[in-house]
């Protein structure tokens, strides 16, 4: 199929920043704090922190790749520039592909929790409505994708500042409670923050999906950069916040039998129904779903337009300037995966799956920065730490493998 319109560029930096955070955040606190606090105890914060620190260093190498080469595809282009395989490339995309949605099912699975909080529909249709609406909204145009996605994030940091606002006198249980969230660097205490961390590191995916629209951003090598790194700070304080709070709030072995864990956060400390917040984290975990699909339909579209994968994938509606039959592909392959995966393990899932990922991307960037170290109008990073980020990112995967064969 025969298809020249381009993808329409209209983002800027503080619609970037917002989508990134609407995807992390959706994708994250809403949904799995009391999944954490079931794995890790006292020790999720130490997760999350650990979590964040491995995200962090991917962060850099996916800032400074999305301003060497600013166009759609994102990991798998990255991953043809460093190894120059045109079967590694395909892999990688599909990869990402896979992984975004798994990750948007896994968000639709964590919607339904908070449904049931306010409604009696069954778990089946809410999932069936949620996605054929956010498969009409991904279709109609980027821009106003993103002002809905930018919108519903406005209002869901909205949320966490009220959590932290209510719940903020649990503060003041720290210095009885401290010592059981600090790790005692025994192999146990380890293997309990390493648990967590994998599952606390779904919460952090989000800034490799800033990259796949690059082609839609304004001065995109300045501000695709800037808004990951912006991104992933704000992500960590209000996650960090947030999670010191809950387990000082209410054992974590009781945090991880809600289904809602905020909502049942702000009516432990106000002792009135969380209807409010039960629909702000509905609107946070739906929008990360949102956002998620837009990401896979792009790489979809990106590996297409290359020649990997069918041409038909890369059409381009001429009035909505939007992938439509990837960006449909994408959303019927997240309902049916939504109807038969349960959240935590379709995040454990896609954890594992960017893992991989990100260990190729940061050995891609190390060989890349051998042969061009120095690009023009860049933000650059010292080598070593691509290097540092593969072998973390790396050893991550062989430790995951190591114990689902042990």
């Amino acid at each position: 199929m025969e298809n020249n319109t381009p993808l329409k560029r209209t983002l800027s930096l503080p619609q970037m920043i917002l989508y990134g955070l609407g995807t992390t955040i959706g994708a994250g606190i809403y949904a799995l704090v009391g999944e954490l606090a079931g794995i890790s105890g006292y020790l999720a914060p130490a997760a999350f922190l650990f979590a964040a620190l491995l995200a962090g260093l991917t962060a850099l190498s996916f800032a400074e790749l999305s301003c060497r080469y600013p166009r759609a595809a994102g990991a798998a282009l990255y991953t043809q520039q460093g190894f120059h395989s045109h079967k590694l490339t395909i892999i990688v995309g599909l990869l990402v592909i896979t992984a975004g949605l798994v990750s948007s099912a896994a968000l639709i699975n964590g919607f339904s929790g908070y449904l049931n909080h306010i409604t009696t529909l069954d778990r089946s249709t809410s999932i069936i409505i949620v996605s054929l609406f956010l498969i009409g909204i991904a279709v109609y145009g980027i821009a106003e994708s993103i002002f809905l996605a930018s919108l519903i994030t406005v209002i869901e940091v909205g949320g966490l500042v009220w959590i932290i606002f209510v719940g903020h006198d649990a503060l003041n249980q720290l210095p009885e409670i401290g010592s059981y969230m600090i790790p005692d660097f025994t192999l146990a205490s380890f293997g309990v923050i390493f648990a967590g961390a994998l599952l606390a590191f779904y919460a952090f995916i989000g800034f490799e999906d800033m990259v796949d629209v690059a082609e839609e951003v304004e001065n995109v090598k300045r501000n695709l950069p800037l808004a990951i790194l912006f991104t992933l700070g704000i992500t960590t304080l209000l996650y960090m916040l947030i999670m010191v709070i809950a387990v000082a709030s209410m054992p974590p072995e009781e945090l991880a039998q809600s289904k809602a864990p905020l909502a049942t956060l702000f009516t432990f400390h106000t002792g009135q129904p969380a209807t409010i917040i039960s629909m702000i984290g509905m609107l946070a975990i739906i929008n990360g779903s949102l956002i998620q699909i837009i990401m896979a339909s792009r790489v979809i579209y990106g590996l297409s337009s290359r020649h990997q994968l069918p041409a038909v994938l890369s059409y381009v509606n001429p009035k909505t300037q939007t992938p439509i039959i990837a960006t449909v592909l994408a959303g019927l392959v997240v309902l049916l995966l939504a109807l038969i995966g349960h959240l935590s393990t379709l995040a454990e899932i896609t954890s594992f799956i960017m893992l991989m990922v990100f260990s190729l991307v940061n050995l891609a960037l190390w060989r890349i920065k051998r042969h061009e170290p120095d690009p023009e109008d860049c933000i650059i990073f010292p080598q070593w730490i691509s290097l540092l980020a593969f072998l973390v990112s790396s050893g991550f995967v062989i430790l995951e493998i190591t114990k689902a064969i042990i």
